[in-house]
C-alpha cells in the first residue's frame, strides 16, 4: 500500500496551514470497476449508506468524450456525520465522504480528503474528528481485500 499526499494536484506536495485541502491516494490491485464495487460493499457492509456512484468516464463516453476511467463514491453515515453537522454547519459541504476511484496510467488509484484536513478545515473536536477517521481503515479495506 502507497499513500501520497497531494496538494493541488500535484503528487508529492503536501498540504500547509493556508487551507489548501490534503488528499490521501491509496494503490489499488484491482480495476477501477472493481476497487468501486469494493468500496460499496464494504461501506454498506458497515452500515454506511452508499449515496451514489458518479461514472465520470461513463459520462464523458455518452457525450462522446475520453476521459481516464474515473468514478467517485459518495457513502456515510448518519450516526457519524450528523452531530459533525450539527457542530459545524459547513461541514455538509464535504460530507457524506467521497472518494475517487480513477485509473492514472493503468494503475487503479484512490483519493479522498484526509480526514485530519476535514477536521482541521472545520475546526473539529477530537470526538467530533474521530467519526470522519474510519474511512483510512475503510479503504485500507478495499485494498488489501
Amino acid at each position: 500500500m502507497t499513500d501520497q499526499q497531494f496538494q493541488a494536484g500535484r503528487p508529492g506536495a503536501r498540504a500547509s496551514s493556508n487551507g489548501t485541502t490534503q488528499l490521501t491516494t491509496k494503490i489499488s490491485p484491482v480495476s477501477v470497476a472493481d476497487t468501486a464495487a469494493r468500496l460499496e460493499s464494504l461501506a454498506e457492509g458497515k452500515g454506511m449508506k452508499v449515496f451514489a456512484v458518479i461514472d465520470h468516464s461513463g459520462e464523458a463516453k455518452r457525450a462522446g468524450l475520453e476521459l481516464r476511467d474515473t468514478k467517485v463514491v459518495i457513502f456515510g453515515s448518519p450516526q457519524a456525520g450528523t452531530p459533525v453537522m450539527a457542530a459545524t454547519p459547513l461541514a455538509a459541504l464535504d460530507l457524506p465522504l467521497k472518494v475517487l476511484v480513477w485509473s492514472d496510467h493503468g494503475q487503479t488509484k484512490l483519493t479522498y480528503t484526509a480526514p485530519t484536513a476535514l477536521a482541521a478545515r472545520y475546526g473539529l473536536s477530537e470526538d467530533l474528528a474521530a467519526r470522519l477517521a474510519g474511512i483510512d481503515a475503510l479503504t485500507d479495506a478495499v485494498i488489501g481485500g
